[in-house]
């Protein structure tokens, strides 16, 4: 069972991120702050849950919040600043979208890069740990879905409907028999050669 937060002294924003490892499209990050006793049956990572689960919870998530936000860096600033650095100033931007500023921050994973004046602290495994580092990490991969089906629409060769710009092998082929698209992250590895290796899905 997942625990509500980290600690209790201080009103607790939890971050997290989605499409770190994706081919094409931004990188999206959420910031949440639950209310004290919150409780969501099927709260999770967002990665155990279905498409179809993660929908139902992300507008509960929304209206239950304290407060929320989604914010992204794009293709672009990926290729120019690397993929960890936009991870974290994506953080960065949803979490000074918040209209209620947090007093902590705790980050899924095990780096970030300090947000100014908010003490933080990073957790591996974070999302599968407490309730608001799943409830951001639901929110960061819905929006995300939401943007790259919308993208599907104008590029329905690379199946990002249904991949999400993730490396799949037949993504990786379409690239190698199309060409990269516009979204696509031209400092990632697109064309490895052995296709079968990269199997992951969305």
């Amino acid at each position: 069972m997942l625990l509500s937060c980290f600690q209790e002294d201080f009103l607790e924003a939890g971050c997290d991120e989605a499409g770190r490892g994706c081919l094409a499209g931004p990188v999206f990050a959420a910031a949440v702050i639950l209310p004290k006793g919150f409780i969501l049956h099927g709260l999770n990572d967002s990665k155990q849950l279905s498409h179809e689960q993660r929908d139902l919870l992300r507008p509960i998530i929304e209206r239950e919040a304290l407060a929320w936000a989604v914010a992204s860096c794009d293709h672009e600033e990926i290729d120019r600043i690397n993929i960890l650095n936009a991870s974290f100033l994506a953080m960065h931007r949803a979490i000074e979208k918040l209209h209620t500023p947090p007093e902590y921050l705790v980050i899924d994973g095990n780096r970030f890069k300090a947000y100014p004046q908010i003490p933080h602290s990073c957790i591996i495994k974070g999302d599968g740990k407490y309730l608001n580092i799943a409830a951001a990490s639901i929110l960061a991969k819905t929006h995300r879905d939401e943007f790259m089906s919308n993208l599907h629409t104008d590029y329905p060769e690379y199946g990002w409907q249904k991949n999400k710009g993730y490396p799949t092998i037949a993504h990786r082929k379409a690239v190698i028999e199309i060409g990269l698209s516009p979204f696509h992250r031209k400092t990632f590895n697109v064309s490895a050669p052995q296709l079968d290796l990269f199997s992951n899905n969305a």
